[in-house]
């Protein structure tokens, strides 16, 4: 059996009209845009010359009139337009609004208006000619927030009806909703989505007397005077002519602080010929997160879309927010964002594109606007830097990490070093401070890659500049660097390394005794990047069942123990090797151990708390009660 839905129209209406859009602002713009579509179909039906006129005028009882010159509604267009959802009509077309695919076209647009009205009303006289010469009568439709509607005929001489071709729209509050058409309301809101449309947009406004000239002239407030206040026909602020470049930057500048809050730190002028699109991107003062959305402010054909749109851009480019106008575009239907289809796509690479030619003709020149920008943005340029082999050459010479020879450029780190010298970098900000105090004592040449994107792009960078020999630093690198102890001085150590070796193997650590710069630094703890991924494997393998425990630890080898190197020139070291009480020996190392785990910025685990406070408790013990220990106190 086939059947039918079966729909509610009320609940329909609340859906479209108060769940499709996020605000109830856009019942405004809706209701522009359908002028303009009337008027832009009306010039096709009769040359330029017809008047392009939209008209708000607030009423005194708080309702709101929106009339337009535009190509009107016979009573089979209003019926096949406002009556039907869902369906798309030869008009749709003819009217050009693009946005067939969606939900009635001229019907959704009006159907917003129901988030702040109970009741609409159009009332329309079209500018079509029947086939026997006569003009169709002008019609009136009624629609109400559960679902009805009424659709009449009204004869020409009705008061209500415009006198010439177009279309008027009556909205009547809801309870609650008042403030929505209320006189600057309507303004405000017309001159933020109208102010560029291609229409003679005005809004009728009351004028604002003393009470004693208002009654001398009307006798009543109601009957105040009024002017109509023009609120579009400006050009689009990119396209306005200037006498000299000069003055359009600063106008360009005074419309980004209007318009967007901030004074740009430069700008990016936009042309997409085959988008039908213009505009300009503007580089932010400030740095910003790579994860912040970026909300740009966008046109379609003048029409105000949004002031959030975001996805206009590749995700690299958070650095700049863009002030647009498009043609080729579609909107989703809620008019409130970019549909997603390959015409954005190809947009958003030929943006992309725009924005990295000016970003690479800007670093490549040593200027005020350059260093400004390497300054603030250079995590935008990391990012491109990660996909882009231009910008990665020009990073490379630009770019500032921080290394053992204070912030500077790769570039400038491998002009300290001898010739054929190796640069080492660390993927962690840990590892960095654990071995930068020893590493630049030794004269070696190390960089920090633990900040956003350095990792990987350090990885690029190696395999692009080889003869750098840019490598990650491992233990065995630093340990080379560290100069060992006279053999007659190593045997003399020996018992107490092994000593301490026995105190830390809980924490699968092993010693080691070494002499290096600075002598300040008593102990320096080395990792092993491959030693720590086999404890972890090994670990996951002791917490599973049988059958996968075993799987992986025939999958994990032997892991390397983690190196305690103790500097030999440095005198608590030195004190320490040379006691014969065992238990602050122990302690001692365990001090060292815990110490070295805080110089490399790692956040004590609670068994590591354990230990610093046990070992501590035991020198402090120890330097106030002297000759004693805590066996001979026991007994």
């Amino acid at each position: 059996m086939t059947s039918t839905f079966q729909v509610d129209l009320h609940g329909v209406v609340d859906l479209l009209a108060r769940h499709l859009y996020s605000s109830p602002r856009v019942y405004l713009r809706e209701l522009l845009q359908n002028g303009v579509d009337a008027v832009t179909a009306r010039r096709d039906l009769g040359g330029d010359d017809v008047p392009a006129a939209i008209r708000l005028r607030p009423l005194p009882d708080g309702s709101l009139e929106v009339a337009d010159s535009g190509v009107g509604l016979t009573l089979a267009e209003a019926a096949e337009l406002l009556a039907t959802i869902g369906r798309s009509s030869k008009r749709d077309v003819e009217l050009g609004t693009g946005r067939e695919e969606f939900l009635g076209q001229f019907g959704i647009g009006l159907l917003s208006a129901f988030m702040v009205a109970d009741e609409i009303e159009l009332t329309s006289r079209s500018a079509r000619i029947l086939p026997d010469g006569a003009a169709p009568a002008p019609v009136r439709w009624r629609g109400f927030a559960d679902g009805s509607y009424e659709l009449t005929e009204v004869p020409d001489e009705d008061p209500t009806v415009p006198a010439e071709p177009g279309s008027v729209v009556r909205l009547r509050p809801r309870r609650d909703m008042e403030h929505w058409l209320a006189p600057e309301t309507v303004t405000a809101l017309a001159q933020d989505f109208g102010s560029l449309l291609p229409v003679d947009l005005q809004v009728e406004v009351r004028l604002d007397l003393t009470d004693g000239d208002s009654a001398a002239a009307t006798g009543t407030d109601d009957a105040s005077p009024t002017v109509w206040r023009r609120l579009s026909g400006a050009d689009l602020p990119w396209k306005e002519r200037h006498a000299t470049p000069a003055e359009r930057d600063a106008a360009l500048t005074r419309y980004a602080e209007q318009t967007l809050g901030f004074t740009p730190l430069a700008r990016i002028d936009l042309d997409l010929p085959l988008a039908g699109l213009t505009g300009v991107a503007y580089v932010l003062p400030a740095a910003v997160s790579p994860t912040t959305p970026s909300s740009h402010r966008v046109y379609l054909k003048r029409m105000l879309l949004g002031t959030r749109v975001d996805d206009l851009l590749p995700p690299w480019a958070f650095f700049v927010r863009c002030v647009l106008d498009a043609s080729a575009l579609r909107p989703t239907a809620s008019r409130e964002g970019l549909y997603e289809d390959e015409v954005l796509l190809a947009t958003r690479e030929a943006l992309g594109a725009q924005v990295r030619e000016w970003a690479l003709a800007t670093l490549a020149e040593s200027s005020p606007t350059s260093r400004a920008f390497l300054r603030v943005h250079h995590l935008a340029v990391r990012a491109l830097a990660l996909q882009d082999d231009d910008m990665l050459d020009l990073a490379a010479r630009v770019l500032p990490f921080e290394t053992t020879e204070g912030t500077g450029t790769l570039t400038d780190l491998a002009a300290t070093l001898p010739e054929g010298a190796r640069m080492l970098w660390t993927p962690s900000v840990e590892e960095f401070r654990r071995v930068a105090p020893v590493a630049a004592a030794q004269g070696l040449g190390l960089v920090n890659g633990g900040y956003v994107y350095d990792a990987d792009l350090l990885e690029r960078i190696s395999r692009r500049f080889p003869q750098w020999r840019l490598a990650p630093v491992t233990s065995d690198d630093v340990s080379q660097a560290l100069l060992e102890v006279d053999p007659l001085r190593e045997l003399e150590v020996a018992d107490a390394v092994q000593a301490v070796d026995e105190a830390l193997a809980p924490q699968d650590c092993e010693a080691v005794v070494r002499a290096f710069e600075p002598a300040a630094l008593p102990a320096m703890l080395l990792h092993d990047r491959d030693g720590d991924h086999q404890r972890e494997a090994r670990a996951t393998a002791d917490a599973a069942d049988d059958v996968w425990g075993q799987v992986l630890a025939e999958l994990s080898g032997p892991a390397r123990s983690r190196r305690l190197v103790l500097n030999d020139t440095n005198e608590t070291v030195r004190s320490l090797l040379a006691t014969t009480d065992p238990q602050v020996l122990e302690a001692g190392a365990q001090s060292l151990y815990v110490t070295a785990l805080l110089l490399s910025g790692r956040p004590l685990r609670a068994s590591e708390a354990t230990l610093m406070n046990g070992s501590l408790g035991v020198l402090l013990d120890r330097a106030l009660r002297p000759g004693t220990t805590p066996l001979e106190e026991n007994r």
